[in-house]
């Protein structure tokens, strides 16, 4: 293996065309960059360690929404009270470890950097799995 300064994520990112769903880079860093048009579906994947299913809490979250949340599961249940309106309704998957964000049907206002952290049975902790920064743009 070889160690690169981490200003090399920068020259060097790795490039994934998933089209038509959207475009993945993967930078040498824990936040991979996803770039989408207006109008598609994107799906932020997020697996709890171990594939666990003693999940009991999931925090969906983007930067720019203070204390509110993408999507926030806690205590067996999905709770709405705190999280932002504009992703009520919007797609989620939760099975077997599996809490991956589906956003459909999206704007250049869904752009920014999400983070997914689950809370687990077995760790008894918050652990940050995902990081994305995605950017909706025009055609």
């Amino acid at each position: 293996s070889v160690d690169l300064p981490a200003w090399s994520a920068m020259l060097f990112p790795l490039y994934f065309d998933l089209s038509p769903l959207c475009s993945v880079f993967f930078l040498l860093s824990d936040q991979k960059i996803i770039t989408a048009e207006p109008g598609q579906n994107v799906m932020l994947p997020c697996r709890a360690p171990n594939n666990s299913s003693s999940i009991t809490g999931v925090e969906w979250s983007r930067a720019d929404l203070g204390d509110e949340y993408v999507l926030l599961y806690r205590d067996e249940l999905f709770d709405p009270d705190y999280q932002h309106p504009s992703f009520k309704n919007r797609d989620r998957q939760m099975k077997d470890g599996d809490v991956s964000l589906i956003l459909k049907n999206v704007t250049i206002n869904d752009t920014g950097i999400y983070k997914c952290r689950v809370f687990t049975g077995e760790t008894r902790s918050w652990e940050t799995i995902n990081t994305f920064n995605l950017t909706v743009s025009g055609k």
